[in-house]
């Protein structure tokens, strides 16, 4: 079995601000040497999670419009009332979204749909610069 661990950052604007990832995660897999295996993304922090989207400003917008929606600015947090930072919604949308992913590896590939691309989502009131942690395991040769 073989393991290997990557670091890349992302520059984000105040959320939610949407970002395809799927280059510097497919760079990753192809470096580590896997040739079957499993990749693991995680957006490292409370406010940010990585899922898979069609990366297209049509599904980007909706998914953006969805998250409001979900778990909207402006809505009543006991987070907020503890911090007074103005993020209990960006907590919230991050929690459901979730902070990471796995994606299959296979020959040395990321085993995505043609249409499917990994993003990471900042959902907080900032821009932030965003530390993912990747790692990947599986039988390497």
């Amino acid at each position: 079995m073989h393991l290997e661990t990557f670091t890349f950052h992302v520059e984000t604007a105040a959320g939610p601000d949407i970002r395809d990832i799927t280059g510097e995660c497919a760079r990753c897999a192809a470096e580590s040497g896997v040739r079957q295996g499993v990749l693991l993304v995680t957006s490292v922090g409370s406010t940010g999670s990585v899922t898979t989207i069609e990366f297209e400003p049509g599904a980007v917008a909706d998914f953006a419009r969805a998250l409001e929606r979900l778990a909207p600015p402006g809505a009543d947090y006991a987070h907020e009332a503890a911090w007074h930072d103005g993020n209990g919604h960006s907590h919230v949308q991050a929690a459901l979204v979730g902070p990471s992913l796995s994606v299959p590896v296979r020959d040395g590939r990321l085993v995505l749909g043609t249409w499917q691309q990994v993003v990471l989502v900042n959902h907080d009131v900032r821009p932030r610069r965003r530390r993912v942690a990747v790692t990947v395991l599986g039988t390497a040769g």
